[in-house]
Formats: structure tokens, sequence, C-alpha cells
């Protein structure tokens, strides 16, 4: 007995030593093991859901070590640690783009950009520029242009004055109306005996009907036709100046719509050479496919790209309307002084209906492009036929309701009573002039007064996320965080803001770009938020904008931008070694 009672006691002693040594280790892994990366002395938001702020973060590899005070994180610094001095500015997680088509943005940065190009003449200088360095380039390609800039619209005369030797191509800043020169039109077959297609408008001129050479909507696909497609080479070439802009911006992480499947061969070929240093979630257009070949293509994909923190295949883009400002989205009521037309009808909704539910049976996700209420209200219906239809999937309900601009008073609350996620893109919304005119003479002033509804969706326990549609508009979610927190242009008009009862909070706003879109990949549990074991992915601002936003949005850009625990960009020498 005595023997079996030394035994116990010795076997007591081993357990307890060996507890204490781990517990030990486990404080050495924080305290002495080696600290890869600091960012210090910062206005750090966690986005993690409690509203915390911190002053340092501290990154061994590619996880977050621990997130707290300057004392506290400085304390881990060792002789190899590289350590970043916000110099008082915010600390944020790495943004992440939750509608981008990531690549068309890469090959478009390698055309003519008239993205802040104020005047025709100025137009005109950066065509021919660029023509004069691309002589090799059988078409001028490019686009960036606003209406505000041309006294009375862009005219291919315009266009010809700037380059009459090649066909040129320029599509406005919203993407919704392209521009072309006489020998483009003529090289696709336009003249005044072309009719517009369903959803398009071929701009005339108002004696003898000839082409002006703006081409809106779906008739931008008369021309466009007839440009030369993007090799695969070009296509590759685009993705890698998409990433170095990404960074530039401060984005690590971007959902993207797939029109190419060639595209998911250029990710993942990137990604296993080490070169995909973004983080990438892929959906695939299936408009005009049949719903079996989409089941069927879904399936490969996901398949042959599954869950990975770098890469991934996630559902089906949908689209069921167009933009509200060039009469293309479905809507409840016609368009102002129009008794009939309310938009669209390009989906059948019994059709759509049954396509939703069996990709909610199998667990994927749609994004359901909706602009106009009608369309909202239809995607939102299908959302709930699918959840009555269908037991919850085993990671549950994450449906998406892409690029919207209006809903219907009556529907807002849906969005969280079904958990159906609301992207919007806040610089589609940029209160120009223009903009502004081109909504009321739309819709009316009281439908447009409920434009880019953000803070009602946030109101009515909604998701709302954050994308940017670059190639449509800039890759620049500080720009679009200032006009969601403002509803002002960087020059701060209109006075008081456009909507102002729709403007969010500067947290809300971040975590538009942040925690909400990580959510809507199914990836909350390792990015979007800065807290221990989450991806090292953050950024670094120019300046504090929690303090004064309205003042400081405007003027802030990015600083630092680390990807998987790297500095990938640098805008200025603020770290040292």
């Amino acid at each position: 007995m005595a023997a079996r009672l030394t035994t116990y006691v010795v076997v007591g002693i081993v357990a307890a030593t060996l507890i204490a040594g781990l517990m030990v280790g486990a404080q050495r892994d924080d305290n002495d093991g080696p600290v890869d990366l600091i960012v210090f002395n910062g206005k750090v938001y966690t986005a993690d859901g409690s509203g915390s702020m911190a002053e340092a973060v501290a990154v061994r590899g590619n996880q977050i070590l621990r997130v707290g005070s300057n004392r506290d994180i400085n304390r881990l610094r060792r002789p190899q640690t590289v350590v970043v001095d916000a110099l008082g500015a915010a600390v944020l997680p790495g943004f992440n783009d939750a509608s981008a088509h990531f690549i068309d943005g890469g090959v478009a940065l390698d055309a003519v950009d008239l993205h802040d190009a104020a005047t025709i003449e100025e137009i005109q200088a950066r065509v021919r520029a660029w023509a004069e360095a691309h002589p090799d380039r059988p078409w001028i390609i490019g686009g960036g242009w606003d209406s505000g800039a041309f006294a009375a619209g862009p005219t291919r005369q315009l266009l010809d004055a700037a380059v009459a030797d090649r066909p040129a191509y320029l599509l406005s800043r919203d993407g919704r109306a392209a521009w072309f020169n006489t020998k483009a039109l003529r090289r696709a077959g336009i003249t005044r005996h072309t009719q517009a297609p369903v959803e398009g408008v071929i701009v005339k001129e108002l004696r003898g009907g000839s082409p002006t050479g703006v081409l809106k909507g779906t008739a931008v696909a008369l021309a466009a036709r007839v440009v030369p497609r993007t090799t695969r080479d070009d296509r590759a070439r685009g993705l890698r100046a998409a990433i170095r802009e990404a960074h530039r911006n401060g984005v690590t992480s971007v959902q993207d719509i797939i029109a190419r499947p060639d595209d998911f061969m250029l990710y993942d070929e990137a990604r296993r050479e080490g070169d995909l240093n973004v983080r990438i979630y892929t959906s695939i257009n299936v408009d005009g496919v049949s719903e079996s070949e989409a089941l069927t293509q879904i399936e490969a994909l996901t398949s042959q790209y599954p869950d990975d923190p770098i890469f991934k295949m996630g559902g089906a883009r949908v689209a069921i309307d167009g933009p509200v400002e060039s009469f293309g989205a479905a809507m409840l009521q016609p368009y102002e002084g129009k008794t009939e037309d309310a938009g669209p009808d390009r989906v059948d909704p019994d059709a759509f209906n049954r396509f939703v539910r069996l990709l909610d049976r199998r667990g994927w996700q749609l994004t359901a492009e909706a602009s106009g209420d009608r369309a909202v209200r239809m995607a939102l219906d299908a959302i709930e036929h699918a959840a009555r239809s269908n037991a919850p999937p085993e990671r549950g309900r994450r449906h998406r309701i892409e690029g919207v601009e209006l809903v219907d008073a009556v529907d807002v609350p849906r969005f969280g009573r079904l958990g159906a996620i609301a992207t919007i893109h806040p610089l589609f919304g940029n209160p120009t002039t223009e903009r502004l005119d081109a909504w009321t003479d739309a819709v009316g002033a009281e439908r447009a007064s409920r434009a880019w509804p953000s803070a009602s969706i946030v109101s009515a326990r909604g998701k709302l996320a954050f994308g940017s549609g670059w190639p449509e508009a800039p890759l620049n979610p500080m720009a679009a965080i200032h006009t969601a927190v403002n509803r002002t242009t960087i020059d701060g008009l209109p006075e008081g803001g456009w909507n102002d009862g729709e403007r969010v909070s500067v947290k809300r706003a971040i975590n538009a770009f942040t925690s909400v879109p990580a959510y809507a990949s199914f990836d909350e549990q390792r990015k979007g938020s800065l807290k221990k074991g989450m991806l090292a992915d953050l950024v670094v601002l120019s300046g504090d904008i929690f303090e004064n936003p309205d003042a400081q949005l405007a003027g802030t850009t990015v600083a630092v931008t680390i990807f998987d625990g790297k500095i990938v960009y640098r805008r200025s020498a603020t770290s040292t070694n």
C-alpha cells in the first residue's frame, strides 16, 4: 500500500511539473518567442464587433500575436523585429473589397485613365499622349470619363480630334456608357439605321440621325464585340498590376465576379507560384447559362478550388437588372414621366426561385445583382423561398444582394430577418451634380431621397458590405468610406450631404470593408478583424480618421499595407528595423 501511495505521489508531482512547464511555455511563447513585426503608436480599430480601440499590434509569422497598449506590445520587441510607427494614425484590418472585377481592373491600368480629367481638353490630351506612347496598339482603349467634363456631351468628332488613325473605345466612369470615335463606329458597323437592343441606347444626332459616338446600356456591346479580346498574357500582367494597385490602396482581400473561366486558372497559377499576394474569393457569372449547366459548373469549380486562405470558389452570380440612372433597373413603379416603363424583366421569378432553392440546398451562395427596388424584392423573395423550402445549410445562409441602389421601405427589414447581405458601391453614389440630376430625372425626388440606403440597412440589423465595382469605379476604399460617412464628394458637395440620413459612422463603414466582407465569404474565423490568431493583414493610414472624420477622411491615404505578416507597400519611411 505504501509503495502504491508513493507511486501515486510521484506521478502527481511529474504531472504537476509537466502542466507547470506547459503553462510557462505558453507564457514564454508570447513573451520570449520571436516577434516578427510590431505596429505601435496607432489608433487601432479591431473591427471585432466590440468597437474597441487599442494602440499596438504584434505579429508572429502570418498571424496576429497580440493587440494591446504600446507598453505591452513594445515589451515583445526583439532585435530582428520590424517596427512600424503609425505616428498616431489609424490602424485597421486590411481592406476587403466585396465587389470587383479584379483582373479586368488590372488590365484597365494599362489603358487611358480619365477618372480625374475635368475638361474635354484634358481628356483629349490624355488620349493623344497615350496613343503616341503606344504606337503599336491597334485600338485606343480606356475609361473613366464623366459627362460633367462636356458642355454638350461627348461626340465622335471630339474623340476624332484626339485620335483618328485608330479606333478608340472609352468607357464612362460608371461603366454604363461608352464613347467611340468614327473609326470604331465604322468597324462595328453602327450607322444611323442601327437599332438599339433592349435596355440599350444609341445616342444619335438630332439632324440626320447619325450616331454621336455614345452608346449606353446593352448597346455598348454592339461596338465592344469588335474590340480585341485581351490575351491570357494580357490578363496575367493585369493580375500582377491589380495586386500592386490593391496594396497601394490597403486592399488585402478581394471578392471577384468571374465571367471568364480562364481567370480561375490564372489565380490558381499565381497562388501555386507564391505570387498571389491578395486573398481572392470568387463567384461565377451564370447569366445566359442553363440551370443544369450552371449547377454542374459550380460543382466542378467548388471541388477544384475548395476553402483556402488565399483563393477559393464561392457561388453563383445572377444579374436581375442594371443601374437606376440609365433606366436599366427593375422598379416597383414606372420611371419618372413614363407611365408604363418600370424597367426590364430579365429574370423569370419562378425559374429564379427554383434556381436559388437548388443553390441553397447544396449550401452554395447566391450573389444576386439587383439595383432597383423591384429587383431587390425579387432577390429577397427567392432567398425567403429557399429558407422555407430547405433545412438550413451546415455552414448557414449568407446569400448576397449586390449593387443595391434603391430598396422599398417594406423590404428593408427583410435583410436582417433573412440574414441577407447587402453589398453597396459607395462611389457609384458619389453625389456629383450630374449624378443627382440623373437620379431625379430617372425616379423623381422622393425615390431619389432613398438612394444607397446604407444606414437604413444597418438600422434593420442587416449585414452591410462595401465594394468598389472596380474598374467601373476606383479601387479606393478610403474614397468610398468618405462618401459613405459624409455623403458628399471629396470636395464636400453638396453641403450637408446627399440624403444625410443614410450616413453611416466611420466604424460601420470600416466594418463594411473588413469584418462584414469576411463574414460574407465565410472567413470571419481567420480575417477581417484584429485579434490574436487572425491572419496578419493590416493597413496603416496617413492620419487619424476617428478624430473629426468630416475633415480627415477626404485627405487620408494609405501609408503601409501589411499582407500575411509582411510589408507589401510603404508610401513613405514610416518603419525601421
